[in-house]
């Protein structure tokens, strides 16, 4: 396992899986303006990088992440600055549009910018000490478009309006229970259950998982998978040997070794 340390975010590899670590535990990872500006940085190189296939998102310690830093909310910033609600909600989508399969890690608080990072990721994983909430009420903010579509596409208008309306704390099992979390594990064996879903993942068809992740993003926002997308896939399969190599090892009857890793590849 590899490691690269930014300060209050940090990067580990092991093998084909990377780990976005936040890294802020005395102030329950709650996420300053530099942590935006790397996690929006992080995003993208990733998702660029051939030798990565899964990312995971968690927090250092024993929190995910508290929210935004609201002591830096109101910052003055240079005019050539981009403000702190830019930086958020451009990590926020280099997040969400990462074009491999993302996970949350969850234990203790995912609230406010928090659980807009978990919803950002493909996945979340909770343990049992695990609360979620979406905050902003308490504060009189009024939540970002893109982060309100993703949470609304993920929970249902009504189950997203009642935790905006309200900015209430659900545990791991409600959160499970509206669909917020998928699973929720022991703390114990919360990581072994972690590195067994992303090495299963990791040795799936990338190919199948990012068009899969493109496709359903043009569903959302459209009702349908738009023809131009589909004819996109459709030439970039063509291109690609993971079809070959997966039916090929279905006849072997051994395990594949798909190799696409991203649109250049073809």
């Amino acid at each position: 396992m590899s490691m690269e340390s930014d300060d209050l975010i940090r990067l580990t590899r092991d093998g084909a899986i990377a780990t976005i670590w936040l890294n802020h535990p005395q102030k329950r990872n709650a996420m300053t303006y530099s942590m935006w500006v790397r996690l929006g940085e992080l995003a993208v190189e990733l998702g660029a990088d051939p030798e990565v296939r899964v990312v995971v998102l968690r927090g250092s310690g024993e929190q995910f992440c508290a929210g935004a830093d609201i002591t830096e909310l109101n910052v003055a910033r240079r005019p050539d600055e981009r403000s702190f609600s830019q930086v958020n909600l451009d990590a926020e989508a280099a997040l969400a549009a990462l074009p491999k399969p993302t996970i949350a890690f969850i234990s203790g608080d995912c609230i406010g910018g928090g659980c807009a990072l978990a919803i950002d990721c493909d996945m979340r994983i909770a343990t049992h000490d695990a609360r979620f909430g979406i905050t902003p009420a308490k504060l009189g903010i009024v939540y970002p478009s893109a982060s309100l579509e993703r949470a609304t596409h993920l929970l249902g208008p009504s189950v997203a309006k009642r935790l905006l309306f309200t900015g209430d704390l659900i545990d791991a099992e409600d959160a499970r229970r509206v669909g917020l979390v998928d699973e929720v594990v022991d703390a114990a064996g919360g990581g072994d259950r972690l590195a067994t879903l992303t090495g299963v993942l990791a040795s799936r068809s990338l190919l199948t998982q990012a068009a899969t992740k493109s496709m359903v993003a043009g569903v959302m926002a459209h009702g349908h998978v738009p023809d131009e997308l589909r004819q996109r896939w459709i030439e970039i399969a063509a291109c690609a040997t993971d079809s070959a190599e997966g039916i090929a090892a279905f006849v072997d009857k051994r395990p594949a070794h798909f190799t696409w890793s991203g649109p250049d590849d073809d």
